[in-house]
């Protein structure tokens, strides 16, 4: 008898501050990519599937992304690069 299957795998590969599209508030969203990948008696052997989203930490709202989209919000995140939906960094008040 030969035992086969999937399983998924979900890693956080960074957390960004951009404006919700669903809510609309500038807050907090964790960059995830999920991993599905075959198995064969219950040892991964190799990936079937890569998809990448955000999901804001206000109202959990999902999103999908593209990997090339995903390397460029990782990208700015590694970076604190100033990028879509980030506010700058204010200035001090000088008189």
């Amino acid at each position: 008898m030969i035992i086969f299957g999937t399983k998924g795998y979900l890693h956080q590969l960074a957390i960004l501050t951009l404006v919700c599209a669903q809510c609309g508030n500038p807050a907090a969203h964790t960059l995830r990519k999920r991993v599905t990948k075959f198995t064969l008696f219950f040892v991964p052997l190799f990936p079937v599937s890569t998809k990448y989203a955000t999901q804001c930490t206000f109202c959990g709202a999902e999103q999908k992304v593209t990997g090339e989209q995903a390397e460029q919000l990782q990208a700015q995140a590694l970076g604190g690069g100033q990028g879509y939906g980030q506010q700058s960094q204010q200035q001090p008040y000088r008189s």
